[in-house]
């Protein structure tokens, strides 16, 4: 066993968002995904073929959603189920502390 933490190894500069895959196969993947102040671009939106579980561990963000239009604002310990196809987008992330996110694609 390798055993690790998801608050360690995480870099002081961030310039982009960090993707990390920690485990997974060809029907799962898990992911922790380190935001600073990040956001998506104005007119990018995430259309995912997969189902993906995302638990905030850390931070705060806020997201928008397509059809039906929504925007939630996602606190530490908040998560919920994003259906494959949903088009989403990253908002905001908070600029003073790492959020970190902990996502399952299924």
């Amino acid at each position: 066993m390798n055993k690790q933490n998801l608050f360690h190894n995480i870099p002081g500069s961030l310039p982009a968002e960090l993707l990390q895959t920690l485990a997974g196969n060809a029907q799962v993947r898990i992911e922790r995904i380190v935001s600073r102040g990040h956001s998506s671009p104005e007119d990018f939106w995430y259309d995912q073929e997969q189902h993906e579980f995302v638990l905030l561990v850390q931070g705060e963000a806020e997201l928008e959603f397509q059809n039906p239009a929504e925007r939630l604002r996602l606190l530490a310990g908040d998560w919920l189920v994003i259906p494959a196809r949903r088009r989403h987008r990253v908002v905001r992330t908070d600029m003073h502390q790492d959020t970190v996110w902990l996502a399952v694609f299924y």
